[in-house]
């Protein structure tokens, strides 16, 4: 069974924005695409967008590629979820996930504790608010609701509108070893970043598994959408330089010397030498250096740019390695070359089903 399609739109203003990207939703959408994906950061937030966005599609589901935890309170997530789920008619899907530490603390100000257990905390609290059996009172180790203390009158509440669905998927976005088993373990979707079908198993079957049998779930309980970069046709050299610009970003600046999960997956999918020499010259500042010395292998590893010929193959070996959906951002700079990366990116996976 080929994979379910998804369209990201990525960070606002980073990717399409404003026409352009309801253009570019509306297409997907035209397209038979299943869902719509949007990120957040320190800039544009998820929720503002996908709430524009389902005013201005029909059928297309609206998924956050991820709502960050430290960005808001667990209710506040909930009842925004809920909201747009009802907006929609039953369109909206959560994802979450703890961002990184230099974001948690720097920009939202959280401290970045025991990052996955507040997360698997914080989905917990929003399932119980989404499904509306009583008022919440939640007695955890990062959220204690109603609160102690203060002026004594916090009240245990519940939602004061009924959902349109007591039950909202929840995806996380995880690449780490104990959070990919999380993600196993409770989520009904996982989102990784940069994801090669070659290094699937070896790097994450194992931590799926321990997920799988912890829950008691099997692996149909699982989502897997990995976020990936697509370009059929057109300037593929161009193409290629704006993957390689997404990995100099995220290998260099997405974290520290100490601290960098997407260094760590670049090692574990055999690339140790290249990623740690990427971020050591983009933090010395020597960016131009850095981006030179991204390999044509990573590039192509974590990402289906190429002729059409090319990214079908390349489909396939997801199909083989059982991608449920692939979250697609296409790449082309040419608005004319992405209508044509849509455009046949579905026509393969509909031929292939």
């Amino acid at each position: 069974m080929t994979p379910k399609l998804g369209i990201n739109l990525g960070y606002w203003g980073i990717g399409p924005q404003g026409p352009e990207a309801v253009d570019l939703v509306r297409l997907a959408e035209s397209n038979g695409f299943e869902s719509v994906w949007v990120a957040e950061s320190y800039g544009s937030d998820v929720v503002s967008v996908l709430a524009w966005l389902a005013a201005q599609t029909d059928t297309i589901k609206l998924g956050a590629a991820i709502m960050q935890v430290p960005a808001r309170p667990p209710a506040a997530a909930a009842m925004a979820g809920a909201t747009i789920d009802a907006l929609s008619g039953g369109r909206f899907m959560f994802g979450f996930g703890p961002s990184g530490p230099q974001v948690s603390e720097g920009w939202y100000g959280v401290p970045y504790a025991k990052p996955w257990g507040r997360t698997r905390e914080y989905i917990e609290v929003v399932r119980e608010i989404i499904a509306r059996e009583g008022p919440l009172d939640h007695q955890g180790e990062h959220y204690r609701l109603p609160m102690p203390g203060g002026t004594g009158q916090g009240k245990a509440l519940k939602l004061n509108f009924h959902p349109l669905r007591n039950e909202i998927p929840v995806f996380v976005g995880a690449i780490g070893r104990k959070s990919v088993e999380m993600a196993a373990e409770i989520c009904d979707g996982w989102i990784p970043i940069f994801f090669s079908p070659d290094a699937f198993e070896d790097t994450w079957g194992r931590h799926l598994a321990a997920g799988f049998e912890k829950g008691g779930r099997e692996r149909s309980d699982l989502e897997i959408s990995p976020s990936i970069q697509v370009a059929i046709d057109g300037d593929l050299e161009v193409a290629k330089n704006v993957v390689r610009a997404g990995l100099l970003l995220y290998l260099g600046g997405m974290g520290s010397r100490e601290t960098n999960f997407y260094v760590d997956l670049a090692c574990r999918f055999g690339f140790e030498e290249e990623a740690l020499r990427v971020q050591a010259l983009f933090l010395d500042g020597k960016r131009d250096e850095a981006f030179q010395a991204i390999p044509d292998e990573l590039v192509d590893a974590t990402s289906l740019v190429g002729t059409e010929a090319e990214v079908t193959e390349r489909i396939e070996r997801f199909t083989r390695v059982g991608i449920d959906r692939l979250i697609c951002s296409p790449v082309h700079l040419d608005a004319g070359e992405r209508t044509h990366t849509v455009e046949r990116l579905a026509a393969i996976v509909g031929s292939t089903d």
